[in-house]
């Protein structure tokens, strides 16, 4: 049985032992991970990892809550990868896991601590005026997002952040793809006044 937590979810905690394995395409690391194959199981947490947590993480917004769940999530994935049937993409079906949990978190009561400003790091080859001017664009713009509605808020995350499509975030949030077309237009609506208000054009994010 696989270690457990032999993942790392968050710089400078724990990291996978070093891997030979080819990566291949999820799928076909998910059948291997499906047939005991650990370092398959490493290759798609390394892939993934980053953006399952910060998923969760604005659901959360606790980091350390948000890396123990991205390690459970990553448990149920080695624990029913054999179950898989692709009835749709890994990544979303690791977003969909990701959002039951975190869900099923926040219903259990835990507190979270404000949102971790690290989650954006900026581009070290970047002059310090620009990495100033970055920092502060992403602390705009988180803002703004923390503004709109659980609901809206996710609906963007998943559409833009992870770049799902209106059927995979219907099937990620259990909701009609109707639902989540309407949502996006309010969310968007919503959005773009806030960043308005707050000097940033919408078109060039």
């Amino acid at each position: 049985m696989i270690e457990e937590r032999a993942w790392t979810v968050s710089p400078g905690v724990r990291r996978p032992r070093p891997a030979t394995v080819k990566a291949g395409p999820d799928d076909v690391l998910i059948g291997r991970i499906g047939a005991g194959d650990r370092l398959a199981m490493q290759a798609l947490f390394a892939r993934h990892h980053v953006r399952v947590f910060r998923f969760i993480l604005r659901l959360i917004k606790d980091p350390t809550v948000a890396e123990d769940i991205t390690g459970d999530v990553f448990i149920e994935v080695w624990r029913g990868a054999s179950a898989f049937q692709a009835r749709s993409g890994v990544a979303t079906w690791l977003l969909a896991i990701a959002r039951y949990k975190a869900l099923s978190a926040l219903r259990s009561g835990r507190t979270y601590a404000p949102l971790d400003e690290a989650v954006e790091i900026p581009d070290p080859a970047d002059d310090p005026e620009a990495i100033a001017h970055l920092n502060d664009r992403s602390r705009i713009i988180r803002t703004c997002m923390e503004a709109l509605s659980p609901q809206h808020r996710e609906i963007i995350d998943l559409a833009y952040y992870h770049e799902r499509s209106i059927d995979e975030v219907a099937e990620i949030a259990g909701i009609p793809p109707s639902t989540v077309k309407t949502r996006m237009f309010y969310a968007r609506r919503h959005l773009g006044l806030l960043l308005a208000e707050a000097g940033i054009d919408c078109a060039s994010i």
